[in-house]
């Protein structure tokens, strides 16, 4: 599975973040960081192609943070390199070089980055979660998969995944919640249907959550003003607090 110009369209919201940059101890990675780092809990917050930087995601880690009482680390996962959100206003997107971009920063070049800040994550929380959208969707299946041991994750939460595998959800072993718009041509309705069957015959605590009407990236960069899509990162955004708070703090 690859990637598409859906990965790149999209809408940057208004706001203001009001976390801060910093790194985590064990880490080399500048990161955004929202929330009480004296938290029992954090959450990986694994972007998608427009980075760390991304207004909208230092907007959402704010949110995940704020109402699920954790600390939220959104890293820099792609070496300094960032594509700019202004390309969402000029929707000049042949001038992104998806392949290039890819080949420095796909699974093989950046899955042992994250999970070396899973780790350190885990070292210092005593409960670790993860969240991604498109790119960071296949991050947080393979953060959550039955080869860790121990576990570097509780839970995971997938919004519409990009270069997720069969394999990747054949193997999961934490508790998983899919946000799956209907219309996505990276998460495709035969992954639909593999990740809702795996799931079951795996008996993974799952959530699985399908938005009519909406399309892929529709929870990172859709438009408030464009029929179905701000319920959708409404209730993508509470459903993942939601999740957050169930496996991550004690009940």
């Amino acid at each position: 599975m690859s990637v598409g110009d859906c990965c790149v369209k999209g809408f940057e919201w208004d706001g203001t973040p009001t976390g801060k940059t910093g790194r985590l101890p064990g880490s080399d990675n500048d990161t955004y960081i929202a929330g009480d780092e004296t938290s029992d809990a954090a959450v990986l917050l694994v972007a998608d192609l427009f980075g760390w930087t991304f207004n909208n995601i230092r907007l959402l880690a704010d949110h995940y943070a704020r109402e699920g009482k954790v600390t939220v680390y959104a890293p820099d996962f792609f070496g300094g390199e960032v594509i700019p959100s202004d390309l969402l206003v000029s929707e000049q997107y042949d001038k992104v070089d998806l392949p290039g971009f890819l080949e420095r920063n796909g699974r093989e070049a950046r899955e042992n980055e994250i999970f070396q800040f899973a780790k350190a994550l885990r070292a210092k929380y005593k409960k670790v979660g993860a969240i991604g959208f498109c790119y960071g969707g296949w991050a947080v299946f393979r953060l959550g998969a039955k080869e860790n041991q121990p576990p570097l994750v509780d839970c995971i939460v997938a919004g519409h995944p990009s270069l997720l595998t069969k394999q990747d959800i054949d193997e999961v072993a934490v508790p998983v919640q899919m946000l799956a718009p209907e219309i996505d041509l990276m998460y495709t309705a035969e992954f639909k249907s593999h990740t809702f069957e795996t799931l079951l015959k795996l008996n993974v605590t799952f959530d699985y959550q399908h938005f009519p009407g909406v399309e892929h990236a529709c929870f990172v960069r859709g438009n408030e003003k464009k029929p179905g899509e701000l319920e959708a990162m409404v209730r993508g955004k509470n459903a993942a607090v939601d999740w957050i708070k169930r496996f991550l703090h004690e009940l």
